[in-house]
């Protein structure tokens, strides 16, 4: 049912639609800019509580709309729950505009879409904030990430639990600093802590290692090294971790081989 109403009367939901920033600023510039109603599609919108209506597609050009003086916009008026909602959402913007893997995230998790709770699960284990909208490295708090597309490849590739005992490898250890969960260091080290998965007391150990390890230290030598056409710098980096694992473990199983030893 196609309707005009108030933009006061409509709300935008955080918990699947995604801040009007960077690009998102940009774009409701352009279409205020160039504004002419020959060039508005109607918002998708759906009731909700208090005679309001949440926005399912169309934040930027209401935006717009109300930057050029207008108090109404033309709506598509369908009814939703609000799982639906978000699922509409993602439907829409992942098809149409380009949308961040974070936004199709967030609306995948609303939407309860089954990898987007077990990504949740797995961060929430992991002690990893997977943000749900573009930070700069430099703003970024230790523990968060962006990388949603490389979890859900690790997830594809490797055991749940290899992922945890990854990621914990920064969030756990002294590597705990702000912008270290890129999606490369997430890749190469979840493929290099699984390749030691079958060892006795595997976390305890890995962790132990990992915090004896100077990741940001590796990453920048391997990212020059990797200028100079060395192969890739995921697989260069998975490989010099998988290394320095190898090492750390096996200085610890010696310890404990001559602990052992003289109690006997």
């Amino acid at each position: 049912m196609l309707q005009w109403l108030k933009i006061e009367d409509l709300v935008v939901d955080m918990s699947y639609q995604r801040p009007i920033v960077g690009r998102g600023r940009i774009n409701v510039a352009r279409i205020a800019r160039d504004f002419r109603w020959t060039f508005f599609a109607p918002v998708v919108v759906s009731p909700v509580e208090g005679g309001q209506f949440a926005i399912i597609d169309g934040q930027h050009r209401t935006t717009a709309a109300a930057l050029c003086g207008f108090d109404r916009v033309p709506c598509q008026v369908v009814i939703a729950a609000h799982e639906e909602q978000a699922a509409a959402f993602k439907a829409i913007n992942g098809v149409i505009t380009p949308i961040t893997p974070m936004a199709l995230y967030a609306a995948a998790l609303t939407a309860r879409e089954t990898w987007a709770i077990e990504i949740t699960d797995v961060c929430s284990e992991a002690d990893v904030n997977l943000l749900r909208y573009p930070i700069a490295t430099d703003r970024q708090v230790p523990g968060q990430t962006m990388a949603v597309g490389a979890l859900r490849a690790c997830l594809r590739r490797h055991q749940r639990n290899d992922l945890v005992i990854a990621l914990r490898c920064v969030t756990q250890t002294n590597n705990n600093k702000p912008g270290m969960l890129s999606a490369r260091l997430i890749k190469a080290l979840c493929e290099a802590v699984s390749s030691f998965s079958d060892l006795v007391g595997y976390e305890e150990r890995v962790l132990a290692a990992a915090n004896e390890i100077d990741l940001e230290r590796i990453s920048t030598e391997v990212s020059e090294r990797t200028k100079d056409g060395e192969k890739g710098p995921t697989s260069s980096l998975a490989e010099k971790i998988r290394k320095n694992f190898a090492r750390l473990l096996s200085q610890a199983g010696s310890g404990r081989h001559l602990q052992l030893a003289n109690t006997h």
